[in-house]
């Protein structure tokens, strides 16, 4: 069948100086984790998981995304600044994969913007589309775009390692999905 892992993140941002982020990721409706809110560490939510990948990937996973999250903390509280964004607000992420029957896979990533759709990622040529047309969104979007390493990163990120780590995932989840 078809299978799709998500990556979710909500971060609050209260003022210039807290944010609080919550993280989960989901294979089909499974949660297999989350992030802890304080040392942005992965708890792993079921026994199969953490064996699925070797230590070191895991090792190179959390620290790629502590590093994402600082970088995307810094990135948002300078957007809001600069555009006199009012605070608090919630920005939400999503990411992913989804591998198709004939082995083909798709990737995608949107973030939202006090709950409305705000950006999304075209992942075949790593552009970033407005789902909203204002001037905050543009301007979200022209720091994203100029920041090309990121883009194709993501596109890196969610096109190969999402599917390899998904079809390791799949093989050691199976007896839990076929449950589902």
């Amino acid at each position: 069948g078809t299978f799709t892992l998500r990556l979710l993140q909500t971060s609050t941002f209260q003022n210039t100086s807290f944010v609080d982020t919550e993280g989960l990721g989901l294979l089909e409706d499974i949660e297999l984790g989350s992030l802890d809110k304080h040392t942005w560490t992965i708890h792993f939510y079921q026994p199969w998981v953490r064996p699925a990948l070797p230590r070191s990937d895991w090792d190179t996973i959390q620290e790629m995304i502590k590093i994402y999250l600082q970088k995307f903390n810094h990135l948002i509280n300078d957007g809001a600044m600069q555009k006199d964004v009012p605070y608090p607000f919630v920005v939400q992420c999503i990411a992913g994969c989804e591998i198709f029957p004939n082995r083909t896979s798709q990737a995608f990533a949107s973030v939202g913007y006090n709950g409305q759709d705000f950006l999304s990622l075209n992942v075949d040529n790593a552009t970033w589309l407005l789902s909203q047309d204002t001037n905050v969104s543009r301007y979200v979007q022209a720091i994203l775009q100029n920041y090309t390493t990121f883009s194709e990163l993501v596109e890196v990120l969610f096109n190969d390692t999402c599917v390899d780590d998904m079809e390791m995932l799949l093989h050691y989840g199976k007896a839990a999905l076929e449950r589902q």
